[in-house]
């Protein structure tokens, strides 16, 4: 007498998988395919398939998860895109909102021509920006600047050495960037979304979308 944990299917089983997998296929050639050793028990019918030429018992199991400890390699790589995050969601309100301004006054400036009225303009907008971001950005850390002048860059599509010198002139941006050179920093530092700044742009994202969600 065969038990119902044979390895073999029951007949019926067979017929009904062999006409739903094969049926089908006038090419598929089952003539060569062992029938299974049959006792008057084997009724349960189970999924088949074949394999390798024979027909065997299969099914697809449930997704799993597997995890494990981190490396010290991969604990560090997290780390720092957790640090990252932070900083882009810290800083890219300011910059978002500095993008703004700025390209509102580079357009404004297009139009004037006296050194006297840009001069004017600029003062009148130089207040507004310290008004709404002095006390904030006193309160960054270094790292977090460094983030956010690659977002004013992103913003405007001017780095911030270029900013300065159109607003302060080139003394003044000089300064400014002997200044970031101390903090570790660098105010002509590029924006590449697709190169270096992936990380940062594919955060962006994530964060702007909470803006138009």
């Amino acid at each position: 007498m065969a038990h119902r944990n044979r390895k073999y299917l029951p007949s019926l089983t067979v017929l009904v998988l062999l006409m739903a997998a094969l049926g089908a296929s006038a090419q598929a050639d089952t003539s060569n395919i062992p029938r299974p050793e049959l006792g008057p028990y084997d009724t349960i019918m189970v999924p088949a398939k074949i394999y390798n030429g024979e027909l065997i018992a299969a099914r697809t199991q449930e997704m799993t998860w597997v995890t494990a400890r981190m490396t010290a390699a991969s604990r560090k790589k997290w780390e720092e895109w957790t640090r990252l995050r932070n900083a882009v969601y810290v800083t890219y309100p300011y910059a978002r909102r500095a993008g703004m301004i700025i390209n509102e006054m580079n357009a404004r400036l297009a139009l004037l021509d006296k050194p006297g009225d840009r001069k004017a303009y600029l003062e009148s907008r130089e207040k507004e920006l310290k008004k709404e971001f002095s006390d904030p950005l006193e309160k960054l850390s270094v790292y977090q600047g460094k983030v956010l002048m690659k977002l004013i860059n992103r913003q405007t599509g001017n780095n911030c050495y270029n900013l300065i010198k159109e607003y302060k002139g080139g003394f003044t941006a000089r300064f400014y960037q002997t200044v970031a050179f101390f903090f570790g920093s660098n105010l002509k530092q590029p924006y590449d979304p697709k190169g270096d700044d992936q990380t940062i742009e594919n955060i962006v994202m994530e964060v702007e979308r909470m803006y138009h969600g």
